[in-house]
């Protein structure tokens, strides 16, 4: 397969927004020039050459959820390719792929009408050539498999055949779309395209990019949220053999050498003073008891269904508790890197971000060229989560290029990945419920106070205080109660953040499953068994429900010192349920033995990607929710590597099955769904197997130890 990252395309693309997806599908009007070099472009997505080699142009970031598989799928079942004939190459930003960022778990959702039109728009001009060719009615002739067929005599030609021929048609504007019924592709296991390359090394990381007469570069950054550099002795600093300049960029101090490792060095030498700022007193201790005072007021309404209050104070019996999520890194497996050249007519970036689009503008910004004089070469990413849609990284490159007139390579540690994040915002939880005397709920409150991401990055889009994504997975809990109200108060301690892997969800599922378990516990009824009695409207939520415990045999019995839990959850248009088995040692020790889940996206593309980004989803979330947390002190990031932030090891992993229940509805996102319903599911079925409630993540083993 190719992987390259170069790109030509012709200036007479003409460009039409497809409305609602902030995308664009370009057309094209052919002429004689275009189809003289053989070469057969309906449009911005696709080309066939005269051998029939198939490319498909990828317009978002690889970074493991396999869209250069799932991608490519689309246009070939709509073309009625030969998929052995696929090949993609990775687009480089242009105003015909419109916003190319890859986040929100939309690669599929945002592509699949642009992409499927891509390839009916080539397979109807494929088969109107053929038809032309042979002077026969188009109605009988018709596409299959890389070829044009006329049914009546049985003659074929292959698409490369009829390359040249195409070219010269009219692109159709509304080409008929494939029912379902009839996908070839579609719904079907394909062997990812890009392994070939990773598995032989050939396949090129940010971290893997090499640039004649590149220099290296590491940033001493200010320890302190917010610190800015008071005074600099870099004369030792640039006594280390190999370093280049000690600079002073926006983010701190940048020293440029010859080799990574002389930057290392460099670094290690240099003298920094600090003026830290406000935040130097900021810690763990004092956000949290800020939040707790803050929690004593009411918030900006999210939900209000009912009365909320009035139902409590009438109640048989309430239910209350406080629930506590922490700050969390994305820890990437690759640390932030970027390649950055400005030149004296433009600028190239090498970069693995999750946002070519925002990569592109931050480099303009920096450098001060107009985009189309900037050029982004979008590298496979080594985990993304939602860190790499920030640019941070890429303009400190641009910014110490810019500064030396040469090409320089802006490496991270492990250090500085960890203590200069934008982290998962923290968060505090209460929540109360009340019963009527048969034990049905009949009123739930959530008053949620944290930072909000939106209020950082569009505050515009904060409207009366309430940061939408910071609710959602809480305001709009599915269960079936008369009397709901969920409020928010938005409080930024200082410490920055950011999207992390399914952003309001990777908190609030936890909370609002674990507190409905509670109020299971509190009526004496078996938490499927309620959930099943109020989700009698929310059928997605339900089918899902019932798949899972089904498959993990709900209700049979465990081994001694075993618990199942489970948690429901719809986030990204798609919806999951999660049945954990865990165990607990005498020592507090927590065990998952096993992970059911299922899954309705609406649509399959590739059922193998489905069932690898749950399974990748629900190793981060429980990740998180056994290990994950931040803390601050003294406006510091206490951790600093895999030694005290660490993550799930291979033998710490659970078996984890996982089953893809498409229910032919709206098409849901899937690289972020698999990750809100694994900590409550972990959570309840440790109350099952102990009785004892974890209300604060991350699980310690001291709060479960017996005796």
């Amino acid at each position: 397969m190719t992987t390259g990252t170069s790109l030509t395309r012709r200036d007479f693309l003409k460009l039409g927004a497809l409305a609602g997806a902030g995308l664009v599908i370009a057309f094209r009007i052919p002429d004689a020039a275009e189809a003289a070099t053989g070469a057969f472009e309906p449009n911005a997505w696709l080309a066939i050459d005269p051998q029939g080699r198939i490319t498909v142009w990828i317009a978002r970031s690889e970074m493991g959820q396999g869209v250069r598989t799932s991608l490519p799928m689309l246009v070939a079942e709509e073309l009625e390719a030969d998929w052995s004939s696929i090949r993609f190459e990775q687009a480089i930003p242009a105003p015909r792929y419109g916003n190319m960022s890859t986040g929100g778990s939309q690669s599929i959702r945002s592509m699949t009408e642009p992409l499927r039109k891509a390839g009916a728009a080539a397979r109807e001009m494929l088969i109107s050539a053929a038809a032309d060719t042979w002077k026969v009615d188009r109605a009988t002739c018709h596409a299959e498999n890389g070829a044009v067929i006329h049914a009546p005599s049985g003659r074929k030609l292959a698409y490369g055949a009829l390359a040249v021929k195409a070219g010269t048609l009219p692109v159709p504007e509304n080409p008929p779309l494939k029912d379902a019924k009839d996908f070839k592709i579609l719904g079907t296991r394909r062997a990812r395209l890009d392994v070939p390359a990773k598995v032989d090394g050939s396949a090129q990381f940010g971290l893997d990019v090499r640039v004649p007469g590149m220099l290296y570069a590491m940033v001493e950054r200010c320890p302190v949220f917010g610190g800015k550099v008071a005074s600099v002795d870099a004369a030792r600093a640039e006594a280390v053999k190999g370093v280049r300049r000690v600079l002073q960029i926006g983010s701190g101090v940048a020293i440029v050498a010859d080799t990574l490792w002389a930057a290392r060095d460099g670094r290690d030498a240099l003298r920094v003073t600090w003026n830290e700022g406000l935040l130097a007193s900021l810690d763990s201790a004092g956000i949290r008891s800020t939040f707790a005072e803050l929690a004593k007021k009411p918030g900006a309404s999210a939900r209000k269904e009912g009365q909320g209050a009035t139902a409590l104070a009438g109640a048989a019996r309430t239910i209350e508790a406080v629930y506590e999520a922490p700050y969390l890194a994305h820890a990437t497996m690759e640390p932030m890197n970027c390649t950055a050249f400005v030149k004296q007519d433009g600028c190239e970036v090498w970069v693995g971000s999750q946002s070519a689009t925002g990569a592109q503008r931050k480099a303009a910004e920096v450098s001060g060229f107009p985009l189309e004089k900037v050029v982004v070469h979008t590298m496979l990413l080594g985990g993304g989560f939602g860190r790499r849609s920030h640019q941070d990284f890429v303009a400190e490159a641009v910014e110490i290029s810019k500064a030396l007139n040469a090409p320089v390579k802006v490496v991270w540690t492990r250090e500085d990945d960890m203590q200069h994040d934008h982290y998962r915002p923290a968060s505090y939880h209460v929540l109360r419920a009340g019963l009527d005397v048969k034990g049905v709920p009949v009123a739930w409150t959530h008053r949620q106070v944290g930072a909000g991401i939106l209020a950082l990055i569009a505050p515009q889009a904060v409207q009366n205080g309430l940061d939408p994504t910071s609710v959602d997975g809480a305001e709009n809990i599915p269960y079936a109660i008369p009397n709901i109200e969920v409020d928010y108060i938005l409080h930024d301690p200082g410490v920055p953040v950011w999207w992390w892997r399914s952003v309001g969800s990777s908190h609030n599922a936890f909370v609002v499953e674990c507190f409905f378990d509670e109020v299971a516990a509190a009526a004496g009824r078996d938490p499927l068994e309620l959930r099943r009695e109020l989700l009698q409207g929310q059928p997605r939520h339900l089918a899902v429900m019932e798949l899972a415990a089904a498959k993990a045999g709900w209700g049979k019995p465990l081994p001694k010192g075993r618990g199942r839990g489970i948690a429901v959850h719809a986030s990204f248009d798609s919806y999951a349920a999660q049945v954990a088995e865990v165990a607990v040692a005498d020592d507090g020790t927590v065990r998952v033995h096993r992970v059911v889940c299922a899954v309705d996206p609406g649509h399959v593309v590739n059922p193998d990607t489905i069932e690898a980004q749950m399974e990748s989803g629900i190793v981060y979330g429980l990740t998180a929710a056994l290990k994950g947390e931040i803390t601050i002190a003294k406006g510091r990031v206490q951790q600093g590597n895999f030694d005290d932030y660490e993550v799930l090891r291979m033998n710490e992993c659970p078996a984890i099955e996982v089953h893809v229940a498409p229910s032919g509805e709206f098409l849901g996102g899937i690289g972020e769904v698999g990750t809100p319903p694994i900590a409550p599911a972990v959570v309840n079925a440790i109350a099952a197997a102990t009785g004892k409630r974890v209300r604060r993540l991350p699980i310690r083993a001291e709060a479960l130890r017996r005796g």
